[in-house]
């Protein structure tokens, strides 16, 4: 089992660390491995995420780390990290 993140959500990822690291550095380093540990764990058990409350027709799950939700789909042997919004965004539309 793999984790990959789609280009966007990659981006996505990025830009709230860099946001974090605006205001706290060692914010941002917290987060950073807060966030591989967390994503990590799917590697083991895939289906341990919810799912998401705005999309329950939708195949996908999510994980929340503080402050972001981590959106997620398994395909094969391997964890989609499609989406990654700050937990008072409200996801418009989930695709992989």
């Amino acid at each position: 089992m793999e984790i990959r993140f789609t280009p966007s959500a990659r981006s996505m990822f990025l830009d709230a660390i860099l946001h974090i690291k605006k205001e706290d550095p060692q914010a941002a380093k917290r987060f950073r491995s807060k966030s591989e540990s967390g994503l990590t764990r799917l590697m083991e058990y895939p289906e341990s995420g919810k799912r998401v409350q705005e999309f329950p027709d939708l195949d996908f799950r999510e994980v929340f780390i503080s402050p972001y939700r981590f959106f997620y789909k398994q395909k094969s042997e391997t964890i989609w990290i499609v989406a990654v919004w700050h937990s008072t965004q409200i996801p418009k539309r989930l695709t992989k």
